[in-house]
């Protein structure tokens, strides 16, 4: 019959497997930054969009944008994603934008001539250029 025993020799030590400690709420909280981080920077550079609305308002209201606008209003949202802002009204040469700063995407256009008693709602920051 055959002898189920293992024989470990005396002379390797054993030492016991721990358990895999929980991680900690300060270190998910630096993996959670980290992704944010990683996330803003990938958006970083890429070119704001204007959904169909903004466009629709930027017709309307015949306001023409310069390469020098488009570049500022580029800016704006890199700064507002910088301090963590999701919805933002950039304000620029007397026009209001506001803009979805996770989607990079100007949501409605308000011209000099609107701005006046205008109230914005749903906006968590504003960046003036």
């Amino acid at each position: 019959m055959p002898d189920d025993k293992i024989l470990i020799p005396r002379s390797i030590p054993l030492t016991p497997v721990s358990p895999r400690l929980p991680v900690k709420p300060a270190e998910q909280n630096k993996a959670a930054g980290f992704g944010q981080i990683l996330e803003q920077q990938i958006q970083k550079g890429k070119a704001v969009q204007f959904s169909q609305h903004a466009l629709q308002r930027l017709e309307l209201r015949n306001i023409h944008l310069t390469d020098a606008d488009y570049h500022k209003i580029n800016q704006a949202v890199d700064k507002a994603a910088g301090k963590g802002a999701k919805e933002s009204l950039v304000l620029l040469d007397n026009r209001a934008f506001v803009v979805s700063v996770r989607n990079r995407t100007v949501i409605t256009v308000v011209d000099e001539a609107n701005l006046k008693e205008n109230v914005f709602t749903n906006i968590d920051s504003a960046v003036i250029m």
